[in-house]
């Protein structure tokens, strides 16, 4: 039998979500994305779930998209068709998360990579172990511009998006804390009692004030034109998959782009 992809734990109000590809550092699956969208649906709908944390078995958080599965079943997709697949898979799985009206926490170690990091910075709040490092190296492994929600000069301020993601370089958990993408930094192996602690104290606020008090927050970056920015960007990074640049990655293979970003 294989192991599931997703694990689920209810402690009390709090449901915490465990990617759970530890062999493949939870590269993100076409499967484990459709199954990830479910859980937070179910969450949602669940009267007794006040906070969700997302986190991940193993020693890494996500390496990002699973771009072996990609090389194998959507290297030769149409223009439409990698449009329809990035923008339901990619692009509307994380808003549904940004947009969830419960309280969201990340609990991220080890590699937070590409799609990781862009995962990740869905949530509301970002628990970090020590190991902890961010990165996005698409541009220089794949030719492509970022990944598909550049949610990183919302999380990290312009200059520093533009050095994280210009240079391909990672940022330290402590460094990720300072620049105020992350909000704790925890030991290692005291990751999982410090993302719950904060969890369940959120849990105990009450849980329509909290759901108001978040759809505010999250709408006063909307009205600085976040979503927009965020909407025209996927639809430039479409238009970086079908470059020159692109083509001779996706020839070389793109699961060699794994190793060239995991080196870097």
């Amino acid at each position: 039998m294989t192991e599931p992809l997703l694990l689920i734990e209810q402690i009390g109000a709090v449901r915490r979500i465990w990617l759970n590809r530890p062999q493949a550092r939870n590269a993100q699956s076409q499967q484990m994305l459709d199954e990830l969208d479910g859980a937070f649906e179910s969450a949602r709908t669940d009267g007794a779930t006040r906070v969700v944390v997302l986190a991940a078995k193993g020693a890494h958080f996500s390496a990002g998209h699973d771009l072996k599965q990609a090389q194998a079943e959507r290297a030769e997709f149409t223009v439409e068709e990698r449009w329809a697949y990035e923008e339901q898979r990619y692009f509307n799985y994380c808003m549904r998360i940004w947009d969830f009206p419960k309280p969201t926490v990340a609990q991220v170690q080890g590699a937070c990579v590409a799609a990781g990091f862009m995962l990740a910075n869905m949530c509301d709040l970002m628990v970090a172990s020590e190991d902890a490092f961010f990165s996005d190296p698409v541009t220089h492994t794949m030719g492509a511009a970022a990944t598909e929600v550049l949610i990183h000069p919302w999380v990290l301020g312009l200059r520093q998006a533009k050095e994280l993601l210009f240079t391909g370089e990672r940022l330290s958990a402590a460094e990720a804390k300072a620049l105020g993408m992350v909000n704790r930094v925890a030991a290692n192996d005291r990751l999982d009692e410090e993302t719950m602690a904060l969890a369940q104290r959120i849990a105990k606020a009450p849980p329509f004030a909290l759901q108001i008090l978040k759809k505010s927050l999250n709408r006063s970056v909307d009205v600085q034109g976040m979503r927009h920015a965020l909407s025209a960007h996927f639809d430039v990074h479409q238009l970086s998959h079908v470059s020159e640049e692109y083509r001779r990655t996706k020839d070389a293979g793109l699961a060699n782009a794994i190793l060239k970003g995991a080196q870097a």
